[in-house]
């Protein structure tokens, strides 16, 4: 860069230019995972694939849309659970906008808009945005251990993801070792944010010192958010507030499986047996899938829903492919018309609100 160039527009350079570099390594990796995916179904046949899509039954969709808003809606209401201790006159109707918005944003910024939704929280409730990403630090360990707790239940208790499980007992051994390695995760965080909610600023000042010298600002923006976790954890003001937490997560993540139901059901009798309990294998993969995504296109979160559904159900691969697609636009952006409406009624525009936090984020 030239002498007496801004510093901002520096940072800036190198953010996109690091922003492009990490866009097209998902696209090759993406590119790979669907010429492999063509290769392996050589005889994929378009005309079923249109068939399928063309023979929805369309309320099931409908259905599952009313139940991806109404988990919105429990974020919401765990936001005002978080926020009780320092807001207690935020209402869930007040947080509902930014969350609609926020994940608007994620839809079709990709990561880049991931913190759209703390930012917009903050302003709305006069808080700092240090604050917030304290909260959603933390509503990201609720969300691990919420369907972490649904998966576990679905594998070890008698439900229809065991029965079937029950008669391929490799798919067995699997879910085991699965469920065996989220519970052990979970407990992992759950013993972390103890540790942190005690010894917090001291775990924060060792790092700190410890890797100050490996890169400018790496030891101090880790000790940040060791910091703000702590700060997060104070959100949960006792036992009854962590139950709370708790069930409005499990209950949301319910929610998620019965709309993953409803899709698979939309399409009939070839899809009449994925019930809910089966559906938390595809939303796994989905999640999984979805560290791979491009902004407004996704890619990752099909790829391995389609899979999984190709893999473990025996779906038809022309199914698959349309239910995968399916999923992904109700699940994820079946909230775009209702957020660019919202956004549109309260002003404010994605593409300046995903720069305005990297911006205060990189200041902190």
């Amino acid at each position: 860069m030239p002498p007496g160039f801004p510093a901002e527009r520096v940072d800036r350079f190198f953010m996109n230019k690091k922003r492009i570099v990490i866009y097209m390594f998902i696209v090759i990796v993406l590119a790979v995972l669907v010429d492999l995916q063509f290769r392996q179904w050589r005889n994929f046949d378009w005309g079923k694939f249109l068939e399928h899509t063309r023979d929805l039954t369309w309320h099931h969709v409908f259905q599952a849309v009313v139940l991806v808003y109404f988990a919105y809606f429990l974020r919401a209401v765990r936001w005002k659970l978080f926020l009780r201790p320092v807001r207690q006159d935020a209402s869930t109707v007040s947080l509902f906008p930014p969350t609609i918005i926020g994940f608007t944003g994620l839809a079709l910024l990709g990561r880049p808009g991931e913190l759209i939704r703390p930012y917009l929280i903050a302003r709305r409730v006069n808080l700092s945005l240090s604050s917030q990403l304290a909260v959603w630090t933390v509503e990201r360990m609720f969300d691990i251990g919420a369907f972490t707790v649904l998966l576990v239940s679905a594998i070890f208790l008698p439900t229809t993801l065991r029965d079937f499980a029950a008669a391929r007992p490799e798919i067995l051994r699997w879910l085991y070792l699965a469920g065996y390695l989220l519970a052990a995760l979970v407990l992992g965080l759950f013993l972390g944010a103890l540790l942190v909610n005690y010894k917090g600023p001291a775990i924060a000042d060792w790092v700190e010192d410890r890797f100050s010298h490996l890169a400018r600002n790496f030891g101090h923006r880790i000790a940040q958010r060791i910091r703000e976790f702590a700060a997060g954890l104070n959100t949960i003001h006792g036992p009854i507030s962590f139950l709370l937490i708790a069930a409005v997560s499990v209950f949301m993540w319910w929610c998620i499986a019965l709309t993953y139901r409803e899709i698979t059901h939309a399409y009939g009798a070839p899809m009449r047996d994925m019930s809910a309990t089966r559906s938390l294998l595809l939303m796994g993969s989905s999640m999984v899938g979805s560290m791979l995504q491009l902004p407004g296109v996704g890619g990752g979160s099909q790829l391995a829903t389609i899979e999984a559904m190709a893999k473990i159900y025996h779906v038809p691969s022309e199914l698959a492919v349309s239910c995968g697609i399916l999923l992904w636009l109700v699940n994820f952006v079946a909230v775009v018309p209702m957020g660019l409406f919202m956004a549109h009624h309260e002003r404010v525009s994605l593409r300046r609100l995903s720069e305005e936090t990297e911006k205060e984020e990189a200041e902190q």
